[in-house]
């Protein structure tokens, strides 16, 4: 099924290669205007990516569960268990890279690995035990659910959609202590101890997941009919991306918090850009340049963590004051283009190689299942 739908791999490896390209600019101080996140509230480009690619990671999972016929099984736990713990650790083991046994006191817990295999594993438990009906019911609740507990479990002080009163951050200090949460920008020039991935969060990002495999489903029940595919898509896509912006009045549209809004909101243009990539690749049957994301989408996982641990290598690499990767930046990048310009041809320039290690993997037809 998946020969059939090349625009899954597409779709996975385009947000990869933006995954890469935002995660790694020359330098923090500079970075291209459009590549920048949401400060606080709001979303901007760049926040759709990690969403659609917990998305993609949901359609991806009503094809590879077909061998389990959809159905829970001991199998299919063994294996959604193994992935869950090998995604966790190696998560784990990135947040610390290359100083694996170092920094014990301050190792941060969770992280973009460990979040999806939070989402991962609990979405894969309910696909595989519930039916669309059960299933779009407990997704509506666990939105709901998220709602009302950022509103009754906060401090009376704060706002509760504020990083430091927020329950998302009082659940991960309780259960972690704050010296091992990431340091996130949560207003301009303000940095706290807030984890972006946190564990309460998890609840509606399993519903981004689920949100993905209710559109494989649509996708094997139009297998035939991929013009009415791709309008249910843009359809649904729609209604979902406008109830997003309709429930943002109330509850703000926040990628840190992973608010309910959010979720609806970037769900129905993961839904709509999905449409667009099916149409282009599966029905136009356009190739040209496709390839390129194919390669990363044939190893997607693999490709995150590569990028996550090179640049990592690159960092603990230091002479004096000065490091790897920030010696590559300034004597090459910044002196062709200054400030945002040459950070922008340093996030590229880094995807891209990146890009040559999953190319020679992809033509060698070796595909690293993580």
């Amino acid at each position: 099924m998946n020969q059939r739908y090349l625009s899954i791999d597409f779709f996975r490896g385009l947000t990869i290669a933006f995954m890469i390209i935002v995660n790694t600019p020359g330098t923090g101080e500079f970075v291209y205007a459009p590549l920048r996140h949401a400060v606080w509230h709001g979303c901007t480009f760049t926040d759709l990516v990690f969403p659609s690619f917990m998305f993609i990671i949901g359609v991806s999972m009503w094809f590879s569960f077909g061998k389990f016929d959809r159905k829970w099984s001991a199998q299919a736990g063994l294996k959604i268990l193994r992935r869950t713990a090998l995604l966790f650790l190696i998560g784990l083991i990135l947040n610390n890279f290359p100083f694996v046994w170092e920094n014990w006191d301050t190792w941060r817990i969770m992280g973009v690995p460990q979040w999806l295999a939070l989402g991962y594993g609990i979405a894969s438990v309910m696909v595989l035990t519930y039916d669309k009906r059960v299933l779009i019911g407990l997704s509506a609740a666990f939105l709901l659910l998220y709602w009302g507990i950022l509103n009754w479990f906060v401090l009376p002080w704060d706002d509760p959609y504020q990083a430091a009163g927020s329950a998302v951050l009082q659940l991960d200090r309780w259960l972690f202590g704050e010296a091992h949460l990431y340091k996130e920008l949560v207003a301009p020039g303000v940095r706290i101890s807030f984890d972006p991935e946190g564990v309460l969060s998890t609840l509606p990002a399993i519903v981004t997941v689920i949100l993905g495999w209710l559109s494989g489903e649509l996708m094997a029940s139009r297998s035939r009919q991929k013009n009415l595919l791709v309008r249910d898509l843009l359809l649904f896509g729609v209604v979902c991306g406008f109830a997003g912006l309709a429930w943002d009045l109330f509850f703000p549209i926040n990628k840190k918090l992973w608010t309910s809004s959010y979720v609806l909101y970037a769900g129905g243009l993961s839904m709509i850009i999905f449409a667009l990539s099916i149409w282009i690749i599966d029905i136009k049957g356009w190739r040209k340049g496709a390839g390129f994301f194919l390669s990363f989408g044939a190893n997607s996982l693999f490709a995150y963590f590569l990028s996550e641990a090179l640049i990592m290598i690159l960092y603990s690499i230091t002479w004096g004051e000065t490091n790897a990767k920030d010696w590559i930046y300034t004597t090459v990048f910044q002196s062709l283009a200054p400030t945002q310009i040459g950070s922008f041809l340093f996030a590229i320039a880094y995807m891209l190689v990146c890009w040559l290690v999953c190319r020679w993997l992809f033509v060698r037809k070796i595909f690293i299942k993580i």
